[in-house]
């Protein structure tokens, strides 16, 4: 198939090509687990590669009340080690259940690669797995969150999130339904990203993600995640990039 557009590469900062990960082991030539550190006070855990596994097709993220590093819990985290630009961006994943945790799919990009703070995120706080909260950031800037349903629960069954990234716009979706649609320049990032899974828990962004209460170990599963690069073929039946490639 000949592609007439723009290929996502031309974007500033982006190196990495459409893939799809379904997680029949843990690529690392793909994937960087964090490891050794957490993210600011905010966070309650450390991040921990004994809390990633890859098992029966699914990537779990854990949880767990296992002292590591600064902090009496710890938990998992991967991120990709290429930059990904303007394109569909899809997963398939069942959220962890409790209060003060946050199951997260999201692009980022910032300081610690040289670059501005941009971020486009799906968050899912274990407090109310009804929904799923979607924000992006601009050179720092946040505050466009807004909240959406998932039927069914996010916790209860393995649904789809994706978002369509492009220049002019920034589209999420839920399950194949379109939810969001964002078209003000000013809050469109623009620079290539990296693309992360998380799990993680707070002790005081109660407002937010709810008071913690520690109840047993929890997890985050992940069937498949996928990037297909603006203006080529989707790569699987389903798939958001179907849509609009």
């Amino acid at each position: 198939m000949l592609c007439t557009t723009v290929p996502a590469a031309a974007q500033d900062g982006a190196n990495g090509t459409s893939f799809v990960e379904e997680f029949d082991r843990l690529d690392t030539a793909r994937w960087y687990v964090s490891d050794g550190w957490n993210n600011g006070a905010h966070q309650n855990c450390t991040w921990s590669k004994d809390q990633v596994q890859v098992e029966g097709g699914k990537l779990r993220l854990s949880f767990d009340a296992k002292p590591a590093g600064e902090r009496q819990y710890s938990c998992g985290e991967v991120q990709t080690r290429k930059r990904y630009g303007y394109g569909t961006y899809e997963v398939r994943m069942k959220t962890a259940t409790g209060s003060g945790l946050n199951s997260a799919f999201f692009t980022y990009i910032g300081p610690t690669d040289k670059k501005p703070h941009d971020e486009i995120d799906f968050e899912v706080l274990g407090k109310d797995t009804n929904r799923v909260q979607l924000n992006q950031y601009i050179a720092g800037k946040g505050g466009n969150e807004k909240l959406v349903p998932v039927p069914g629960g996010a916790d209860n069954g393995f649904n789809d999130y994706a978002f369509v990234w492009q220049k002019q716009s920034l589209r999420y979706y839920v399950n194949g339904a379109l939810v969001h649609e964002v078209t003000d320049p000013k809050k469109l990032p623009n620079h290539a990203q990296k693309i992360f899974l998380s799990l993680w828990g707070t002790d005081t962004l109660s407002d937010w993600m709810g008071r913690f209460a520690f109840s047993g170990p929890a997890r985050l599963e992940v069937e498949r995640l996928a990037f297909t690069a603006e203006g080529e073929p989707c790569q699987f039946d389903g798939s958001v990039a179907c849509l609009v490639n």
